[in-house]
């Protein structure tokens, strides 16, 4: 053989054994998903609620958001279950929900109905965020006037500090 032919024939030789030696990449199986506490979602974006939802759905019959002392940023447990409600309202455009704010008994009666009306203005934002019409809610403040809870403990305190979602057309 000649030199030209030698080489040639090692080119293509050495060409064949980098495209032969390729590596496969191996996947991994999937992994399953392992159980955890139930946890409340957002429900498939693919069914419409319906007003039997209201009652039958556990998302939607969570209609209670809970704050901390002296705070009216949203709770993130809170997110999902805002959600629900937001996704209900965009599937029934002619629904209509208040938003009735509250606090607890600390405090003066003028602070408590503002704090209650900051409480439910974030959750008007965060149902308008999940794409919930503004026209669609209402904000109503009875700060400490309408409480769930009459003893004077912290127990007591954290389930007045609330908003109460009240659907008033479904």
């Amino acid at each position: 053989m000649n030199t030209t032919s030698r080489i040639l024939l090692t080119a293509v030789l050495c060409t064949a054994a980098v495209a032969c030696s390729k590596k496969v990449k191996e996947e991994a199986p999937p992994a399953e998903p392992t159980p955890s506490a139930p946890v409340t979602e957002a429900p498939a974006p693919s069914g419409l609620y319906g007003p039997e939802d209201l009652d039958t759905d556990a998302c939607l019959r969570q209609r209670v958001v809970y704050f901390d002392f002296d705070q009216d940023a949203l709770r993130p447990e809170f997110q999902n279950i805002v959600a629900c409600h937001a996704k209900y309202l965009r599937d029934r455009p002619s629904s209509r929900m208040t938003l009735e704010g509250n606090a607890d008994e600390r405090g003066s009666r003028e602070y408590n109905v503002g704090l209650g009306e900051r409480r439910g203005n974030a959750v008007s934002s965060a149902v308008q965020a999940n794409g919930g019409s503004a026209s669609q809610v209402t904000v109503t403040s009875y700060g400490e006037e309408r409480p769930v809870c009459t003893d004077s403990n912290e127990d007591c305190w954290a389930k007045n500090r609330r908003v109460e979602i009240i659907y008033t057309a479904k």
